[in-house]
């Protein structure tokens, strides 16, 4: 979804339905949406303010706390890079730098399709296989830089 297009304010009401528009599940809800969108969009947060009758305000305040939420529009697929300690010896900063060039971003950016979205992470839990890059969730351990274009060019 971009940023022109309208929100789809019938899909936010049944993720809040799905809760029972409880107040108690405000962040689940604001989970929920922001699985769906891939970000917050504004109407979303004045909707589930209304719906759960809490402050806009507060609902503002719990996504900009939470690293996890984004109010700007997110890829659909997202590009962690490890730069800790383990993976950073072993070149991580060589990889991400030839992910900027492939993807045409820089790190805590998506790019204008809204394909990926690229951040840097300092452990992903996996540090034998570093340099390590995750992508949704998938784990690219052992990357060399010449492997990461042929890497995001798997994902659609």
């Amino acid at each position: 979804m971009t940023m022109n297009q309208d929100i789809d304010l019938n899909g936010i009401d049944k993720i809040i339905d799905s809760h029972k528009a409880e107040q108690s599940a405000l962040i689940q809800i604001l989970l929920d949406i922001q699985k769906a969108f891939n970000w917050l969009p504004k109407e979303a947060l004045e909707r589930v303010s209304e719906r759960l009758e809490v402050p806009l305000t507060r609902v503002q305040h719990i996504v900009t706390f939470y690293k996890a939420f984004s109010v700007v529009p997110k890829g659909r697929h997202k590009v962690h890079v490890c730069v800790g300690t383990a993976c950073h010896v072993r070149g991580a900063t060589r990889v991400l730098d030839r992910i900027e060039e492939v993807a045409g971003i820089g790190s805590g950016e998506t790019d204008l399709d809204l394909k990926f979205s690229l951040e840097t992470v300092n452990c992903l839990g996996c540090c034998a296989l570093g340099p390590v890059v995750e992508v949704n969730g998938k784990v690219h351990g052992n990357m060399a830089p010449e492997q990461t274009e042929k890497m995001l060019n798997t994902y659609e």
